[in-house]
């Protein structure tokens, strides 16, 4: 499972509506990990309105639903979204504990 901070929920609620106008239906936040960014593999967050396959794994907080493939699992276990609106930046930020390392931008990692 991974845990959603309600600053994320907050924000994600946000682009949904925009996503679900577009879409015409209910949209649910797809979370996933990919190979490539300079520490070898990088997250990827996208929209979807039903799970890809039967064994995508799905989760609800604060009526927002998540849905997380099997192999992209694997590395996001115990990770925690968060959102962030500081000086430093704004966007989304996984706290993964099962990243050994990270690059600079924080947006790819290796295990």
């Amino acid at each position: 499972m991974i845990q959603i901070t309600e600053k994320a929920v907050k924000e994600i609620k946000r682009i949904q509506t925009t996503e679900e106008a577009a879409k015409g239906a209910e949209t649910m936040l797809r979370v996933m990990v990919a190979g490539g960014g300079c520490s070898g593999m990088s997250y990827k967050l996208g929209f979807d309105d039903k799970p890809a396959g039967p064994n995508d794994k799905v989760f609800e907080k604060d009526g927002v639903k998540v849905i997380i493939d099997p192999k992209s699992y694997l590395f996001l276990s115990g990770t925690e979204l968060d959102f962030s609106d500081g000086l430093n930046g704004t966007g989304f930020v996984f706290n993964n504990p099962n990243a050994k390392r990270t690059c600079g931008c924080g947006s790819s990692f290796s295990v």
